[in-house]
Formats: C-alpha cells, structure tokens, sequence
C-alpha cells in the first residue's frame, strides 16, 4: 500500500513538472541527527556528540538527504524526502545517574522516506533575484532501520556419548542468547521549521530542524519483541514411551517459553508505552528549474 502511494505521488510530480506555471527544485542537505529514546541523552534540540571514544569506534552521528520540492506557488510547497541517518545512543553522556549506572550504548542506520507539505511566510519562490523566508512544513513518512533479535540456544545434559539426555529429577539445561538484528520498517510523523535564502534566481540555501515521531520503541535497541525471540535446542530428546519429542510439549516446553519471556524482562528497559523521538538539524543547498509565468513579478 505505501508502496503504491508513493508511486501514485512520483506519477502526480512528473505530469505537473510539464505545466510551465509551475517549478521545480532539488536539493541536497547534511547535518546531524539524535534520539531522544531510553538510553542515551534526553536532550531534544542540539545534542552534544557522543564521548570522544566511541566517535573514534563509530564516526561521527551523520545526516545526509535528497530532496525534491514542488512549489504550487509563491508560499506552498509539497515536498519528498529521502535521508540516511546514522544514530549514537550512549548512557555514559546522559543527564540521568541511572542512566549513566546503566552504561547502555549503541547505534543504528535509519533511512527515511517522508511527504510534507511546506508553507513559506514570504513569496520566497517567486521569480526574483533573492529572498529569505521562514517555513514551516509537516508530513508523514516511513523509517527502515536494523531492530534486535534474539535466539535461545537450549544445550541439554548428555551423556558420555554425546547424547542429550533427560534428566531423572530437574529440568536440567542451560540457555544462552544469541543476538543479531533485521530489518524493521515503521511510520514516522516529520514536522519543524527552517529559514530559506535565495539568491541568483535559481539556487538556494537552507537552514532546518526536522522533529519525528516514530512509531516504534526499537531505534535505541532498548526493546526486543516476543515474535523476534526464537528458542532452539542443541538436540531432542524423545520420549521413551511414546517417541514423541519432550521439547515441543510438557514441561520442557514451558520452562523454555518462561526463560524466553524471563530473557525478555531482563534484556528490555525504559518505559514501554513511551516511543522514539528522532531529531535532525542540517544545511541544504537547492537549485531551482521550470519558469512559472502564472506567479512572476
């Protein structure tokens, strides 16, 4: 369904790019994104780097986009947005003393697709040498970024041959995470302001704070979902009675389901009804194109 919106949208962009009342711009922008999750800073505007060591580990957090603005006229804009994001989350810097008792920390790649309406306080898009003008704009869009997962490696008893044996009087295995992450696609909901300059008719600068309510809590990798937590065993054990396997039923088969959810109380933290905030500040650079004869001086 998205999938076809999108191209519905694309279709809609390339019948009107022909109509000469109307113009055109694309754009490049780069700046620097954070999350505002449960392990990390807190801080929603201008969020200091990370410490000095995992910078050297991971990069600096970066931002780079494309996009594409279709100006109705003079004040209006619909615009699509395509962005990478790469996000540090560290307890170490965060405000809280029990965040930074946790010492948490990680990152994640984020990219975004959003469709947002933009509105100009002034007639920035007209046709003049230059103009400033600030903006506000917000939208919908989606995110696809790397999510936890998690499998139980059940390891039983065996015996001298290497055979998994059921023990006489416990439930007698141990069971140990394996973790590894997937792909995860979510809605975002993007809004903010900016501040455009244009100048020399065509190009334009831009300055911009982009705010996005995510619909997820997994950005942080502070959650891990039930339906992504998978137990396996290193071997089955039958029972002797009937041949049946005692890992799918019984008592095994409860105890693995209560470490599975036993594992998931324990590795999840911060609050679960809250989600993800994801926040971008960056600078863009637009070239414009299309004469719009319908809206000139």
């Amino acid at each position: 369904m998205n999938k076809k919106l999108l191209f519905s949208f694309l279709a809609i962009l390339g019948t009107m790019a022909g109509v000469k009342a109307q113009r055109n711009e694309l754009g490049v922008r780069l700046g620097m994104s954070n999350l505002v999750a449960d392990i990390g800073r807190t801080n929603y505007i201008l969020q200091k780097p990370l410490d000095l060591d995992r910078m050297s580990e991971w990069g600096f957090p970066f931002y780079g986009g494309v996009l594409y603005r279709f100006n109705f006229n003079p004040y209006q804009t619909v615009r699509l947005d395509l962005g990478y994001n790469q996000v540090q989350f560290n307890d170490k810097v965060a405000k809280e003393e029990y965040r930074r008792n946790r010492n948490s920390y990680g990152k994640n790649n984020v990219y975004e697709a959003s469709l947002m309406f933009e509105y100009n306080f002034f007639p920035v898009n007209n046709e003049q040498v230059s103009m400033a003008s600030p903006y506000i704009f917000a939208g919908v869009g989606a995110l696809m970024f790397d999510a936890p997962k998690a499998t139980l490696v059940n390891d039983f008893r065996r015996d001298a041959d290497g055979v998994a044996q059921a023990p006489q009087n416990e439930l007698d295995f141990t069971t140990t995470p394996v973790y590894s992450t997937g792909t995860k696609t979510v809605m975002q909901i993007p809004f903010g302001v900016g501040l455009k300059y244009k100048f020399n008719y065509n190009w334009g600068i831009f300055a911009e704070a982009t705010f996005r309510y995510t619909l997820t809590d997994q950005l942080d990798h502070s959650k891990i979902l039930t339906k992504d937590v998978k137990s396996t065993y290193s071997a089955d054990i039958l029972d002797p009675s009937t041949g049946g396997s005692l890992l799918q039923s019984g008592n095994y088969y409860i105890v693995s389901k209560e470490r599975e959810n036993a594992f998931i109380g324990e590795r999840n933290v911060g609050d679960s009804r809250s989600k993800d905030w994801m926040n971008t500040f960056s600078l863009g650079l637009t070239y414009s194109f299309g004469r719009p004869p319908c809206y000139c001086d």
